[in-house]
């Protein structure tokens, strides 16, 4: 087989930005050792800024958006996988200028695919996708920085978005209380089902933005949106405390004060997914699929074939998606 289905985005002569789905060509695939099937994807916020020309993502076109992909291993010219395994490939270059899962087939290095855990299947595995292993390291750098159920409550800022979402859902499983943020309070009840204890709104977390700190009410915090979010979940985050930062839907700048960390030993965690290593990155999928695998999957899911990834990809830019977009790509 030599052409296959993949969503194609195309950049015009009056620099706008075009998407369809098309037939390709494996030869339009890049060089790589792996040679990949893709059953399954998913839909990221990346996904749409790459879709809609984003040069802070995307810079080479015609391109195939998709930062994830799993699937079955046609033919690997390394011998680190045999035709047949099923593999994982997040992050790296996928999806940005390396064409993504938003096709049938992905040409890529092998070093950047991760064989499936037992424990998952293709679709479980990306359900997670990108977005749940951000939120798995989230969880685990918090845990890694010493802070446990016993100590209190946990802030997750975006909670109805997909790192979010996974993120209450993670931190629900591992014993912890959670309250859920979020401008979308309609949704109230799904992040309950996903074990968050409280909602609260953004309005409610940016009152009194003005202070230098506030009252100490987070053991820890997730913060998936950046600005003045993370900002406000640093000064309510409790002495010693720690507080991860992945995301800057909201904005890239971070406006406060040092008396968080020098007053109360909060610390900040960035969280990087993309060029992860290696052996903790197998560490953690293992650990996704087995103590930390969630029962929710399918609450948090919204499964769509690969013909209807354009209009969610309107909607996720928009901010009218909740949890995970699961892409079928064989479907």
């Amino acid at each position: 087989m030599t052409s296959f289905k993949a969503l194609l985005v195309e950049k015009q002569e009056d620099k706008s930005f075009t998407r369809k789905v098309t037939q390709r060509s494996l030869d339009d695939l890049p060089e790589g050792t792996l040679l990949i099937k893709v059953h399954y994807s998913s839909l990221n916020y990346k996904d749409a800024l790459s879709a809609t020309g984003n040069p802070g993502v995307s810079r080479n076109f015609p391109h195939t958006p998709g930062i994830d992909a799993a699937g079955t291993v046609v033919s690997c010219g390394d011998n680190r996988f045999k035709e047949g395994d099923e593999v994982i490939v997040t992050g790296f270059d996928l999806g940005m200028n390396t064409a993504g899962g938003f096709g049938e087939y992905i040409r890529i290095p092998s070093e950047w695919a991760v064989a499936k855990p037992n424990g998952l299947t293709l679709r479980e595995s990306m359900i997670i996708g990108t977005a749940g292993f951000t939120a798995g390291l989230s969880v685990q750098g918090l845990v890694e920085h010493g802070v446990t159920p016993d100590k209190g409550d946990i802030l997750v800022t975006g909670a109805t978005g997909g790192v979010g979402s996974v993120a209450v859902a993670l931190l629900a499983k591992a014993g912890f209380s959670v309250v859920a943020c979020t401008g979308k309070k309609e949704h109230e009840s799904f992040l309950k089902t996903l074990g968050a204890s409280k909602v609260i709104t953004r309005d409610e977390l940016l009152e009194n933005k003005e202070r230098p700190m506030l009252k100490e009410l987070y053991a820890g915090a997730i913060d998936t949106v950046g600005g003045e979010y993370l900002a406000q979940a640093i000064k309510a985050t409790q002495y010693g405390g720690t507080v991860t930062c992945c995301g800057l839907t909201a904005a890239a700048d971070l406006n406060v004060s040092v008396f968080p960390f020098i007053l109360r030993g909060v610390s900040l965690l960035g969280i990087d997914s993309v060029q992860c290593p290696m052996p903790p990155r197998l560490r953690l999928w293992d650990k996704l699929a087995s103590e930390w695998k969630l029962n929710c999957l399918d609450d948090l899911t919204e499964e769509v074939t690969l013909d209807a990834v354009n209009e969610k990809i309107d909607a996720i830019l928009k901010g009218q998606i909740s949890g995970r977009t699961l892409v079928n790509v064989q479907g």
